[in-house]
């Protein structure tokens, strides 16, 4: 393979790939390098060039037989792989934009915690279906929920049944809208729906959670009161969030997928707000 000493560019899909966001949190560079050989292809002697070592010390890195520990390391390491600022944060790096500019604003986009935007949940279903398959908690903030984990056809489904019957045996919590609520009938009448038929669906959907419950899932179903404003779908470290307003539905959407960071606020205010409507919701599941 060539021994170009440019930068290694990786797609931005692999930064944000679980295990690679794990070996920078834990500044695992062996890790590291490996998964720049898969995503990239790039050889010892390639990655040697790029981060300024030799191919030895690299092959040393890459088998346990050395550790990178000197920051100006890191920082090689860091722009020889074109390494974006959420992952330089994760490695404990500043942002490559801090080092250039002061004052004190900054670019959103040195906090990279909204990776990635869809249209709606549809264009997102895909990757939050693959997310949930490698979880090991699931947490959902819905109004009925039947198009994610309700029916079983549902987005989440699958994902959710016990270990005996196909499913990865997560722990999954999920939050609907109350049934009896006065926030229910106003959600109902934005909607243009009556009161009777969204709380039918609500209902239908906790029924079928609890069956998921009997039969060995480890879900829990939580009743809240208040106006429903976001939708939200956590996967471990990443929310996909979505929003409620008076003309659309919260599958209908954009969808934002929001990511853990050492710096960032969005994932920690969402995961916060979450436990804080469990906090005041009544347990049915």
């Amino acid at each position: 393979m060539s021994t170009s000493t440019g930068p290694i560019d990786l797609p931005d899909w692999a930064w944000e790939r679980a295990e690679v966001r794990e070996a920078l949190r834990a500044r695992d560079m062996g890790a590291v390098f490996r998964h720049v050989q898969q995503y990239s292809g790039a050889s010892q002697a390639r990655i040697a060039a790029t981060v300024g070592m030799t191919q030895a010390r690299v092959n040393e890195v890459i088998n346990g037989r050395r550790e990178v520990t000197r920051l100006a390391v890191y920082e090689r390491i860091a722009e020889g792989l074109l390494m974006p600022d959420d992952a330089r944060h994760l490695l404990g790096l500043a942002a490559s934009r801090e080092r250039s500019r002061g004052g004190a604003a900054f670019d959103l986009a040195a906090f990279p915690e909204v990776v990635r935007v869809y249209e709606a949940q549809a264009s997102a279903a895909e990757e939050i279906q693959q997310n949930a398959r490698c979880a090991e908690e699931l947490d959902i903030l819905a109004v009925r929920g039947l198009g994610l984990i309700g029916l079983n056809d549902s987005l989440l489904r699958s994902t959710c049944l016990p270990l005996e019957q196909g499913g990865k045996g997560l722990r999954v919590r999920v939050a609907l809208l109350d049934p009896d609520g006065e926030a229910l009938k106003q959600r109902a009448a934005e909607i243009g729906e009556s009161a009777e038929s969204l709380a039918s669906g609500v209902r239908l959907a906790e029924a079928r959670l609890r069956e998921l419950h009997t039969e060995g899932c480890d879900v829990a179903v939580f009743r809240y009161k208040m106006l429903p404003t976001w939708r939200l779908i956590r996967t471990d470290g990443t929310h996909f969030v979505g929003a409620f307003d008076a003309g659309w539905e919260g599958h209908e959407s954009a969808t934002y997928k929001v990511m853990a960071t050492p710096h960032g606020p969005l994932f920690r205010g969402f995961r916060r707000m979450f436990e804080a409507v469990l906090a005041e919701a009544q347990r049915t599941v």
